[in-house]
């Protein structure tokens, strides 16, 4: 059962059409005493009502599943408490692993997860601990993507609605936007850049302010997907025609933003990638036997896709 390869290939089938006739399911808690292992990782995301971190634990259940283990879902919902509870369940459960995809919100508990000696691996978040991996996301290459195509197509006014600075990824987000825009020549608009809380309502709220400048953007950049459906939101209930009107762009490219209307233009984050990322480092700290030099840093890029959201602006450039 367990893929031994003193077990011969004749015998393996034999077992495996007994176990199939029998109905037979193994004690894993019984594996845990014998092996010293739970077989158990455990993912910790930030908020669950945002289909960016669902997408995120499908595909890390899938990968993690096909390599034998089983996996313990939290969601923090922005709350310290909540998220220090999280990581004693988890604790308490003998996760071999956790992977901590908090994107900011982590520094409370690594202290109580490291001086356990748990392998953990974190989002953006570098810790000097030979216990912990970090994943190293280049927004920079999307957002610098985002920016080229808005000023090919012609836009000079150009807004950006960030996330909560209390996350460290919004702040890379906006610096990173902050540094395309120099890059592309453009001129940059103190009003224009705005802090948002990464939900619908957050995006709404944003767009709200930029309406009432008397300098409005043309095109708005938002720090993730459900900031730019929320904006799509607002200016649908405005009467202003996206991408005629105004220029959309979000990030993360969930689901369902290619099923917005217009369809959203977005810079891809592949979960996919990022999943397996972070079961490829927790996989490594598990299995080292300290005699090999494990790969700490693991690069996950963004690409930007382009659908309806995005064309030239309702008026030319000054």
């Amino acid at each position: 059962m367990n893929g031994s390869s003193l077990v011969s290939e004749r015998l393996s089938k034999r077992v495996w059409q007994a176990i199939k006739q029998l109905n037979y399911l193994p004690n894993t808690h019984a594996r845990t005493l014998v092996s010293g292992r739970s077989r158990l990782l455990g993912i910790i995301v930030e908020n669950i009502t945002n289909p960016f971190f669902p997408e995120l634990i499908q595909s890390f259940e899938e990968i993690a599943v096909a390599r034998g283990y089983e996996i313990l879902v939290s969601s923090t919902n922005s709350d310290p408490a909540v998220l220090a509870a999280c990581a004693r369940r988890m604790l308490e459960r003998k996760v071999d692993g956790v992977a901590v995809m908090t994107f900011g919100e982590e520094e409370p508990v690594l202290d109580q997860l490291t001086h356990r000696g748990v392998p953990i691996v974190l989002a953006e978040f570098k810790l000097d601990d030979p216990k912990a991996s970090t994943i190293l996301l280049d927004y920079s290459t999307g957002i610098h993507q985002a920016i080229r195509h808005l000023a090919s197509l012609g836009h000079r006014s150009i807004a950006f609605l960030s996330g909560p600075h209390s996350l460290h990824s919004a702040i890379t987000r906006e610096n990173d936007f902050r540094a395309a825009i120099q890059v592309a020549g453009l001129q940059l608009q103190k009003k224009w850049v705005i802090e948002c809380d990464h939900t619908l309502k957050g995006g709404v709220a944003g767009f709200e302010q930029l309406s009432k400048l008397a300098n409005r953007p043309t095109a708005i950049v938002c720090s993730n997907d459900m900031t730019a459906i929320g904006v799509l939101r607002a200016a649908y209930m405005e009467d202003l025609h996206v991408p005629r009107d105004l220029s959309v762009i979000g990030l993360d490219d969930i689901a369902f933003a290619e099923f917005t209307l217009p369809p959203l233009t977005t810079i891809r984050l592949s979960r996919i990638d990022l999943a397996r990322a972070a079961f490829n480092a927790l996989h490594a700290q598990i299995e080292d036997a300290g005699g090999t030099r494990l790969q700490r840093e693991f690069l996950v890029s963004t690409s930007l896709v382009v659908r309806g959201s995005t064309a030239a602006p309702p008026f030319p450039a000054a």
